[in-house]
């Protein structure tokens, strides 16, 4: 009579396999979303602290002036007006290019019209961060106007409403722009 020998066989079949990795696929999907949540909530936080340093700052360096004659991205640099973490190799370049927190361009000025006043401009903005820094409420302390990619709105008009925001905040590829004028 012959024995047959059972070979028994340990370990995952081929099922268990695939259901394993289709829940770590699932979980590393809602990872990278959580993730990205979280990126664009800290460099729009990351933004709103540029801008409120550049104001302080700025205000600081001419508190002295009549006006802010001579203000732009040059100056602003050498007076030390700008945080380390805004300029491109963050060793305080010369050139004039400061960017904010989604590495859009940032343009310091005195105001063309009034020269008591300046702007701060952040561009390459997508829509959501241009929405939300639009639609903030920056307070009544020297705020002039916000101008969101050429729409000017006065301080009586300010905050904007999320409605009013996104239908400015329409420009593709993290084309739009935001510009506040202070006194």
């Amino acid at each position: 009579m012959k024995i047959l020998n059972k070979i028994e066989q340990s370990g995952r079949s081929m099922v268990e396999m695939l259901g394993v990795l289709a829940i770590i696929g699932v979980l590393s999907v809602g990872g990278i979303s959580g993730y990205s949540k979280a990126m664009a909530k800290f460099k729009l936080t990351k933004a709103q602290d540029q801008l409120s340093m550049l104001l302080i700052n700025i205000r600081t360096a001419f508190s002295g002036s009549s006006s802010y004659t001579g203000l732009s991205n040059a100056t602003a640099i050498q007076l030390n007006i700008v945080p380390s973490d805004m300029l491109p190799d963050g060793l305080g370049v010369t050139n004039g290019d400061i960017i904010n927190a989604f590495t859009g361009e940032v343009t310091i000025a005195e105001d063309a019209a009034n020269a008591q006043h300046f702007t701060i401009a952040f561009g390459g903005l997508g829509t959501e961060a241009c929405t939300s820094l639009a639609s903030s409420d920056w307070g009544t302390e020297g705020l002039v106007q916000i101008d969101v990619n050429g729409q000017a709105y006065a301080l009586q008009d300010l905050p904007l409403d999320a409605i009013t925001a996104v239908a400015d905040c329409d420009q593709p590829n993290s084309a739009n722009i935001v510009t506040w004028t202070y006194y």
